[in-house]
């Protein structure tokens, strides 16, 4: 029962998030969608509880707009992943299915991010070349972490003023 819910709110936190309520699917009717679903994947059973929820509690450590995109696009991307291997004759598949491409493709920038991500931790550190480009790149690195270090307390400063009332 638990994820019958995180799904339908995760989807609905994306869409407004995003500004897909309005000139998308209702969110009636993907509810009604993600019931057929859920019924299709038989998700009242007693296990689905167990563990916790799979999105919700990383969703909630992302809090800036731009993070969410980043970890927003990657559940996206889970979601039609689980849903290529369900039977897409079904309406209610292809509706879920057509609004999360939708979705996707208005998040495409967190894919790129998440893209480098991944190619970062590719890296061969213990490689010489790649070990004096970064060198090379430190200085550059530690400059733009002290710019956002410090708009960041500029930030926090500005809003710790007390009222002049």
């Amino acid at each position: 029962m638990a994820f019958q819910t995180y799904s339908l709110f995760v989807l609905s936190v994306i869409m407004i998030s995003f500004g897909h309520v309005e000139n998308s699917l209702n969110l009636r009717q993907l509810q009604e969608d993600i019931d057929q679903l859920k019924a299709d994947f038989n998700s009242s059973h007693s296990d689905v509880a167990d563990g916790g929820p799979i999105f919700m509690g990383r969703l909630s450590s992302w809090t800036e707009r731009n993070e969410k995109r980043i970890i927003l696009s990657q559940i996206i991307s889970m979601y039609l992943k689980m849903l290529e291997s369900t039977d897409r004759s079904k309406a209610h598949v292809r509706n879920i299915t057509e609004e999360l491409y939708t979705l996707k493709e208005s998040l495409s920038d967190g894919s790129r991010k998440i893209e480098d991500l991944k190619n970062l931790t590719k890296l061969q550190m213990s490689d010489l070349k790649i070990q004096r480009k970064a060198v090379n790149e430190l200085f550059y690195v530690l400059q733009k972490l002290g710019d956002t270090s410090s708009s960041h307390k500029r930030k926090r400063r500005q809003f710790q003023r007390p009222c002049k009332c």
